[in-house]
């Protein structure tokens, strides 16, 4: 199936935990395929996030509903571009499955991964973001690395946000 673009649909959802630098990446891939992207955190409930800014990490229950709405939102994307950008920490497989089952067109995940201490300084450098550095901690337990059958694109968050959009766009054309 090729879409009015083109192009073989799919969606390309950016995961990681906070600080990660799942927005830069984003914003880079939307300019370099001149299409617009999806942040997660736009979908979150104002009580999801004052839980969060309060410090208290979500649970499966507060994010189930909201993977659903970015989930649709994704989709309609492909329907509309062919080809969906969208962050998403995706910290457990059952959300990245729960994504896919969501999403009709295929789904690459990419993971950008970092050291604690980079995260960590990241966040406190973000000034007027409700998601504060405590945290942290919580988000790096939840993740769940992925399995190889999940097929993820796994990257070094410290690399220039060129390199990280160079990588993810020549693994997309493969």
């Amino acid at each position: 199936m090729t879409s009015s673009r083109g192009v073989t649909p799919v969606a390309i959802i950016i995961m990681g935990v906070s600080g990660s630098g799942k927005s830069t990446l984003a914003r880079e891939l939307s300019v370099a395929m001149n299409l617009p992207f999806l942040e997660a955190d736009a979908f979150h409930t104002p009580e999801a996030v004052a839980k969060m800014t309060s410090g208290t990490p979500l649970t499966d229950d507060d994010r189930w509903p909201w993977l659903d709405r970015l989930g649709h939102a994704i989709n309609a994307d492909v329907t509309a571009h062919g080809v969906a950008i969208a962050t998403c920490s995706a910290l457990k497989r059952a959300y990245r499955d729960r994504l896919r089952q969501t999403i009709a067109a295929p789904v690459k995940f990419v993971l950008l991964e970092g050291e604690r201490e980079v995260l960590a300084r990241r966040m406190s450098n973000r000034p007027g973001h409700y998601m504060p550095p405590s945290l942290l901690s919580s988000q790096l337990e939840t993740l769940e690395q992925p399995d190889a059958d999940e097929h993820v694109l796994m990257l070094d968050a410290t690399q220039t946000p060129a390199m990280l959009r160079d990588a993810v766009l020549q693994w997309v054309r493969r």
